[in-house]
């Protein structure tokens, strides 16, 4: 990378940066980027899949860059993959690693999602037989009722879904999700169960904290053995490294400041060209990240031309 592009963007390093692979076809994108300036700093192209030993000197070359500026890195923000923890703890040390919060909550949400997917199934396989035509009879027609409501609670289940993993619920929706999960106790006890999720990564409790409230909400879980395998996410490591920043309040709990050049690649994928080589995928990053810092300059000498036509 260009000393004056890289001297343009750690000019105002904040200290924190995210960390992320992007996979094109047979070529994989490592990049790095400021996690609260939004700049972009390193990158590379590979053409296979990455290992340690690839992230390794992709960090090494960050480390030059900021050792040669007299710069710390205070903390890391990464996906939940296994390629970077290891060579972060190599490379530097113990520099807090936070894990995207956003990609623990979207896979815990997938598997609520996935557990009233499976109640609805479990409703429509309740639903009795009914025979043809017009039921007549005081029992059949408390069987025809019986299938109505199952059937209509199927639908409600998935029409408002949603309600399982939304944040914050207002007295309507409460009354609402109330409604469609009567008769299913382990769907309330995952609707509570997410909101203990949500109360973890509460920016005013400390790390340590919310470790505590983590060992209480897993208790909770194993004594409902048939949400086990639904919430297993929760026993996993990851989540005890997606709490890292409530230790320090500067430190992004997610790395959306990676994944928004992950996108603008993606879309200039579509409208730019569609076959890709190594060298092209590199040279188009390097002039977008070019035309990046000369955004700054263009914006300055907009805004000094209106001044001047106002004066």
């Amino acid at each position: 990378m260009d000393t004056d592009f890289l001297d343009w963007a750690l000019a105002a390093f904040s200290g924190y940066v995210a960390a992320d692979e992007l996979y094109d076809g047979p070529f994989c994108i490592l990049s790095v980027v400021d996690n609260r300036c939004y700049k972009r700093i390193l990158y590379d192209v590979l053409d296979h899949d990455p290992t340690h030993g690839d992230i390794r000197a992709f960090l090494r070359r960050l480390h030059t860059a900021l050792s040669a500026r007299n710069l710390s890195l205070l903390g890391v923000t990464t996906d939940g993959s296994a390629l970077y923890p290891a060579p972060l703890a190599e490379v530097f040390g113990d520099v807090p690693h936070q894990i995207c919060t956003f990609h623990i909550m979207a896979e815990i949400s997938k598997a609520v999602l996935g557990a009233v997917a499976s109640a609805r199934k479990g409703l429509a396989a309740m639903q009795p037989k009914l025979p043809k035509g017009r039921p007549r009879t005081q029992a059949a027609k408390a069987t025809a009722r019986t299938k109505k409501r199952l059937a209509e609670q199927g639908a409600a289940l998935f029409t408002h879904r949603y309600l399982f993993v939304q944040h914050h619920l207002n007295k309507t929706a409460r009354k609402t999700l109330w409604r469609i999960s009567r008769g299913l106790p382990q769907l309330r006890a995952l609707r509570a169960i997410m909101e203990q999720v949500y109360a973890l990564f509460d920016r005013r409790c400390r790390t340590q904290t919310a470790l505590d409230k983590l060992a209480k909400l897993q208790h909770r879980v194993q004594r409902f053995p048939a949400l086990g395998d639904t919430l297993k996410k929760l026993f996993a490591p990851t989540l005890e490294k997606a709490l890292t920043f409530l230790d320090d309040t500067l430190l992004p709990s997610t790395s959306n400041a990676v994944e928004r050049g992950n996108r603008r690649y993606r879309k200039m994928q579509k409208q730019i060209y569609r076959v890709r080589t190594q060298g092209q995928i590199s040279a188009r990053l390097a002039l977008d990240m070019w035309r990046e810092a000369q955004a700054e300059g263009r914006q300055q000498t907009l805004t000094s031309l209106h001044h001047a036509r106002a004066g």
